[in-house]
């Protein structure tokens, strides 16, 4: 997975809306809120949410670690994109998503909406 492919099937989910942040970050969000983040540099590295009884067993794995400032929201820190094949990609990227959108307020989904 390249950064391209990420971005072209994040954009794919609705509602989805992406910006740059802090200078050199590619963020996707549905409702104003992230769900997915990497930046533009190389080696490509993608942060992202996972459900919390996930979280721990997912830290662990070989090229994945707790997202540095967002852990303790379940975030985690994929640093070798190797790790998984465009299905899985294409699977943890909209889990994020529908994590992310389930807590969004219910006045914003309906703006969405």
């Amino acid at each position: 997975m390249d950064i391209e492919r990420i971005r072209n099937f994040c954009l794919s989910l609705p509602f989805v809306t992406e910006e740059v942040k802090w200078g050199h970050d590619l963020c996707f969000m549905i409702g104003g809120k992230m769900f997915c983040v990497t930046g533009f540099d190389k080696p490509l590295k993608v942060s992202l949410k996972v459900p919390d009884e996930e979280f721990e067993h997912m830290s662990n794995l070989p090229g994945i670690t707790p997202a540095p400032y967002v852990a303790r929201y379940k975030w985690v820190l994929i640093g070798e994109p190797d790790i998984f094949n465009d299905r899985q990609w294409e699977y943890y990227l909209a889990q994020s998503y529908n994590l992310v959108k389930e807590k969004l307020p219910k006045h914003v989904l309906k703006e969405l909406r």
